[in-house]
């Protein structure tokens, strides 16, 4: 099969493409098309043959419901009986929009379409393409999320494409849509009604219009062997190629443990992906990265989801780590999602973290231009079990000078530089219970302590890795000095490396 694609502006319809799909659909064919919330693939939902087709093309099971699109509020009570005043007030409200209902069903709607249930999912799309395909289409339209099932849902009619190409009759492109997570799922058939699916509109936004709803307890729960009564509740949704993890904790947490995951996953020859906001992604230093959103915009983070995971499976990462998000308003929706891609696979942060004493080294020395810097280069070139931010300081720096030119040329000899690295002095941000300060000499070690006390995790280099010697200070003295200071170096790093992989004691959680 061949699939037509169609380009319509929304703003401007095209009715001729609108009639050529509605006839597709009346004829028993599949259209995929834009809504407010994602694409959907639509089907005469009043055709049982239909539906077998529908379940065919995404690969879904046929027990999984699917939803009737409307564009008149009249049309309701053709497909749904037992209508309460509840659902009026509910529609006149939120409708259309993104919210479907769940009510009894009447006779013509078939059974392959409700997935064998005598309720029927029920919406009213706000798109303007939606509207005038279910219109052009006879008026009531089944319509799941336009992908393979089980994948992340399609904003785009590219992303319908990926999948469902050669198994569709058309993809109807109105471009990205709004919102990105599917609609709401509010059983109306039961007193008082259940949130079966969170979405857009959330609890406290239907109880400014019904006294009271309920929330069903396994939407962020273990899956059910439970007869879905709405899409998404029973099977494994949304899921990228890779395995998603979710790590829980605050967001400092979250960043600390996500960096160690993915430095330890990548030693291991893996891929690994980052799930980062715009407050976050700054702070990642491997892997790769892609912004989901802002936290104070998450309507930002649901329109990005679905298509970052899908950019992941493009990136052919093998591993996902993603933050965690609040569970108020829209983030119960997108934790939701997130949890049935990971096939609820969460770790907290502090299990993590718990296995990390120190993430932070610091050298120091008097004017961080030789032994310091030559310390922290030589370490960062060393295969560590843990993810270490290494710097280096000085405690007399009056001004941010280069490294000494010698230094530099015997690090070059040994194929590492130091042309970056810019001299900075010793603060009270080097001075934290996980950043590690191994001063290159007693004094240098005594001066910290009587400023800042038991605060500062200092010891002497030597001192750290159980030798009593200091590294000698070649300043002033021949190129060959600072040779002999280097294989002094090279001896006492690769013991700190030892000693600290020796202490690591991560291990998967």
């Amino acid at each position: 099969m061949e699939t037509i694609i169609r380009k319509v502006d929304k703003h401007n319809i095209d009715m001729q493409i609108m009639q050529e799909a509605g006839e597709i659909l009346k004829k028993g064919g599949l259209v995929a098309f834009p809504t407010e919330t994602v694409y959907g693939l639509g089907a005469n939902a009043l055709d049982e043959e239909a539906a077998k087709k529908t379940y065919a093309a995404k690969g879904r099971p046929s027990d999984n419901p699917l939803i009737v699109h409307i564009a008149t509020l009249e049309d309701l009570e053709k497909v749904a009986k037992n209508i309460s005043k509840d659902v009026e007030a509910l529609a006149n409200r939120f409708w259309p929009g993104p919210l479907t209902m769940i009510f009894e069903k009447t006779d013509i709607v078939p059974y392959g379409t409700t997935g064998g249930l005598d309720t029927v999912a029920v919406r009213m799309p706000s798109d303007p393409i939606a509207r005038e395909l279910i219109l052009a289409g006879g008026g009531f339209v089944s319509a799941p999320s336009a992908n393979t099932s089980g994948r992340p849902s399609p904003t785009t009619a590219e992303h319908v494409s990926e999948d469902l190409s050669g198994k569709i009759d058309m993809i109807i492109d109105g471009g990205s849509v709004d919102i990105g997570l599917e609609s709401t799922i509010l059983d109306m058939t039961v007193n008082p009604p259940m949130i079966l699916r969170p979405g857009a509109i959330t609890a406290e936004m239907f109880e400014e219009v019904i006294d009271h709803v309920t929330i069903d307890e396994t939407i962020l729960g273990i899956e059910t062997k439970k007869a879905p009564k709405a899409p998404g509740m029973k099977y494994r949704h949304y899921a990228p190629k890779a395995k998603l993890t979710i790590v829980e904790g605050n967001i400092r947490e979250e960043v600390l443990a996500i960096r160690q995951l993915v430095y330890e996953a990548i030693r291991q020859g893996k891929r690994v992906g980052i799930i980062a906001t715009n407050e976050t992604i700054a702070y990642y230093t491997n892997g790769v990265i892609k912004n989901i959103g802002s936290r104070e915009n998450e309507e930002t983070i649901a329109r990005n989801l679905y298509a970052i995971l899908r950019d992941f499976d493009a990136e052919e990462v093998d591993l996902i780590y993603s933050e965690s998000f609040a569970l108020q308003g829209i983030g119960k929706a997108i934790m939701n999602r997130l949890e049935k891609a990971a096939g609820h696979t969460r770790i907290s942060a502090q299990a993590v973290m718990k296995y990390q004493k120190y993430r932070r080294i610091v050298f120091l020395s008097d004017a961080d231009t030789c032994r310091g810097p030559m310390a922290a280069e030589m370490l960062r070139h060393k295969d560590l079990c843990q993810e270490y931010a290494i710097d280096s300081r000085g405690l007399v720096v009056l001004f941010p000078e280069p490294v000494n030119q010698k230094a530099e040329a015997v690090m070059k000899s040994a194929q590492m530089t130091m042309e970056n690295h810019t001299a900075t002095a010793f603060s009270e941000n080097d001075v934290a219970e996980d950043i590690l300060i191994l001063a290159m000499c007693e004094s240098e070690k005594e001066k910290v302590q009587s400023e800042y006390g038991e605060a500062a995790k200092v010891f002497t280099l030597s001192e750290f890795i159980g030798e009593e010697s200091e590294i000698p200070n070649p300043y002033g003295q021949p190129l060959s000095a600072y040779g002999e200071c280097m294989e002094r170096l090279t001896e006492t790093i690769d013991k700190l490396a030892e000693t600290l992989n020796k202490d690591a004691s991560f291990e998967e959680v």
